[in-house]
């Protein structure tokens, strides 16, 4: 065999390859779709959920959702972001750096369920948060911090050093250069890091069982104290999530219309998910290709 007969066939053998990673994950979005969308309605999406009766909606879990993970975000952002920084731009090599970037990768490896349990005991039990949804941010914290400052860092790393000797030539000090060169470079790749993070973190159901609860109390959207317990912005009550609420849903089985719920929270979740990454790709390229003028 010469060497362009074997060139085609790993070729031909790498592309069947990803064809059949492909049709794997587009069949098993397509069935989800395909048994929820049709369950999808203005009313499937803003009502109340129901238990012991058919005819609930999925309207607090999903403002749930996306309350949590705006928590969340607004935590680990700043944190990941500064240790991005640092390690990119500041950290020598040593024992220290070594150490913090071994920590990290060992974090990253942990499940979510291990971070859940950890979020309990520290946040819930030693805290005294109890159940709630600033127990959940901190646990998804810790969940998606190893993520976001690896993408920080390497997204800094891959401004090319000229940028940096350059920003230091007209007389930048080091963090100037950082701030008004190296990060606007590096934003791109930050930013679809971040929504990336965004998306995983929607999805994320094991880690908050244990620290956002399992409830969904009735809130009330016209109270916008903070403090009151009925008040969606309240960080200290419950917050059962949409992908929690699908779990609890096939584990109880105390709703009539059970599978059909599910499926239809499932389409959303999944929509959600998809969104997230449609959106780091386009904002990522406009970025980019507005930053670069290519």
């Amino acid at each position: 065999m010469n060497a362009k007969k074997a060139d085609k066939i790993a070729t031909g053998v790498l592309y069947a390859i990803a064809g059949v990673i492909t049709l794997i994950l587009a069949s098993l979005i397509l069935y989800i779709l395909g048994r929820g969308l049709p369950h999808i309605s203005w009313s499937f999406l803003t009502t109340p959920s129901k238990s012991f009766q058919a005819g609930g909606g999925i309207g607090i879990q999903l403002f749930n959702s996306f309350y949590l993970l705006i928590i969340t975000m607004l935590i680990s952002i700043p944190i990941s972001l500064g240790a991005g920084i640092y390690l990119s731009e500041y950290a020598k090599k040593n024992f220290f750096t070594n150490a913090i970037r071994t920590a990290i990768e060992v974090l990253s490896s942990l499940p979510s369920v291990v971070v859940g349990l950890f979020g309990f005991l520290i946040f819930v039990i030693q805290a005294g948060l109890g159940f709630s949804i600033i127990s959940g941010a901190l646990a998804l914290t810790f969940f998606n911090l190893p993520l976001l400052t690896r993408n920080v860092e390497e997204s800094l790393k891959a401004v090319h050093y000229t940028q940096r000797e350059a920003g230091l030539a007209l007389g930048l000090s080091r963090w100037e250069t950082v701030t008004r060169v190296v990060i606007p470079e590096a934003l791109p790749g930050i930013l679809t890091g971040v929504i990336l993070g965004a998306g995983r973190i929607f999805g994320e159901a094991a880690a908050l069982i244990y620290t956002a609860g399992q409830s969904a109390p009735a809130l009330d959207f016209t109270n916008w104290n903070p403090l009151s317990i009925s008040s969606p912005l309240n960080i200290f009550r419950q917050a059962e999530t949409l992908a929690v609420h699908i779990w609890k849903i096939n584990s109880e089985g105390n709703m009539p219309d059970g599978p059909q719920v599910s499926a239809g929270a499932s389409a959303v979740l999944i929509i959600a998910v998809l969104l997230f990454n449609f959106l780091a790709r386009f904002l990522g390229k406009k970025l980019h290709k507005k930053i670069t003028s290519a």
